[in-house]
């Protein structure tokens, strides 16, 4: 079982968002990744689960700003295209950027 468990969450720039975790690992995960998996209702149909939004049609370019903690859970953040419902847990950010790399 993994931790996910931040230490540091930064944007080494506006297109990665980067987070040590406390076991020692790394993930480096894109804002178009991010964009592209939103856990957030608009983009995930609440009662299928059905993602309503195709990762692959997310710019490449797409950039973050407005990183935010959301009390000791997840954070947020604001995307190039003006998207921010999107609450990532902690779990759910170490999920993404092990794919990522994986």
């Amino acid at each position: 079982m993994t931790d996910s468990t931040p230490k540091v969450i930064r944007r080494s720039n506006p297109s990665q968002l980067v987070i040590e975790w406390t076991d020692g690992n790394t993930s480096t995960i894109s804002a178009a990744r991010l964009r592209g998996y939103c856990p957030c209702a608009q983009c995930v149909h609440e009662l299928t689960g059905e993602r309503m939004i195709d990762p692959a049609s997310v710019p490449a370019d797409t950039t973050q700003h407005e990183l935010a903690l959301v009390g000791h859970y997840a954070v947020s953040m604001r995307f190039s295209d003006g998207h921010h419902t999107g609450i990532y847990t902690f779990p759910y950010l170490r999920k993404l950027g092990e794919a990522q790399s994986g």
